[in-house]
């Protein structure tokens, strides 16, 4: 928060000199109009989902999901998947819920299953991140569809697989004892949208610096030939969506900005970000061990990629 400020602070001193370099070079005022464009859009629909994220850490409890969950592993991985729909939240967030809900325990499949299910539908398929979605594609509603299709499907899968191949013994992280008498609802309300929002504001920001940056670093052959091959474009944008690791409140309005590119890239771009990235592969490795994550985050990488191309050949088209 400190850096946040300082920051804010000098650029509000350098106003005058920075107006200055943009107003005298055509690129960089490309490249500040594309930044803020991204920023501003996705700002709102970032405090929205923080705020959301803050009050089912108050009033959903792992405990309480656990008890939702269905008894057999393919009604509670369903289960898990259209509840994860229903609770929004940014994908840092749903990497602690979900470790809880998968518990310490060696037998029960189907918690574990649901679990992970839960923790790649919430931050993808929620009726925030479909609404910005929308707001971000104007005039391409087969964008959301083909998003909730595909995001919903990878969970499902990747639960499925779990439940089949996966192993207790990767999880070599224990749970945190309970800690009790940390605070009112007010306090751990404030304290997780106030961590969420940080975290996901920082890579917002990122995102859309790496945006500008594509626009105006990127030579036009370059997109030319990505739009021509459209393995490769797909290729570049899931391994982009890893390096950049946006918020998933936010990252439509990342692709949305890349217009050179068409949309079916794009897509991949959007199912693959909130299933793995960066972040949450060192957040995985710090709450389940390692073990799970080296295994766990290329699978993902690897469905999230083929299921996107898929629903997007299907509902968007080659375009």
């Amino acid at each position: 928060m400190q850096v946040l400020v300082v920051g804010v602070i000098v650029l509000a001193l350098a106003g005058n000199t920075l107006r200055g370099l943009v107003d005298g070079t055509p690129d960089i005022a490309t490249a500040a109009t594309v930044f803020c464009g991204v920023f501003v859009q996705a700002l709102p629909f970032l405090a929205l989902g923080v705020i959301i994220s803050g009050l089912i850490a108050v009033f959903v409890t792992p405990d309480r999901l656990a008890r939702w969950l269905p008894k057999r592993t393919g009604a509670a991985i369903l289960a898990a998947g259209i509840g994860g729909a229903a609770l929004p939240g940014c994908e840092c967030g749903s990497v602690p819920v979900a470790r809880r809900l998968f518990g310490d325990s060696t037998d029960g499949s189907a918690v574990g299953a649901a679990a992970l299910t839960f923790m790649l539908a919430a931050p993808a398929v929620n009726p925030v991140v479909l609404v910005a979605t929308a707001v971000a594609f104007p005039g391409h509603p087969e964008m959301v569809a083909a998003r909730c299709a595909a995001s919903l499907l990878t969970a499902l899968i990747m639960g499925a697989l779990w439940a089949r191949f996966g192993s207790p013994a990767w999880i070599t992280r224990r749970l945190p004892k309970p800690r009790h008498g940390e605070g009112s609802k007010w306090m751990v309300f404030t304290e997780a949208a106030r961590h969420d929002f940080l975290s996901a504001a920082s890579y917002l920001v990122i995102g859309a610096a790496a945006a500008a940056a594509l626009h105006v670093l990127v030579p036009t052959w370059v997109y030319e030939r990505l739009a021509g091959q459209l393995i490769l474009g797909v290729l570049t944008m899931a391994v982009l969506a890893v390096v950049l690791a946006l918020c998933s409140e936010a990252d439509a309005f990342v692709a949305a900005s890349l217009t050179m590119l068409p949309l079916l890239p794009r897509l991949v771009f959007l199912v693959v970000g909130p299933a793995v990235d960066i972040k949450l592969f060192a957040m995985q490795a710090g709450m389940f061990g390692r073990a799970f994550a080296n295994r766990f985050a290329p699978v993902t990488f690897l469905v999230a990629t083929v299921v996107a191309t898929g629903a997007g050949l299907l509902i968007v088209g080659p375009q």
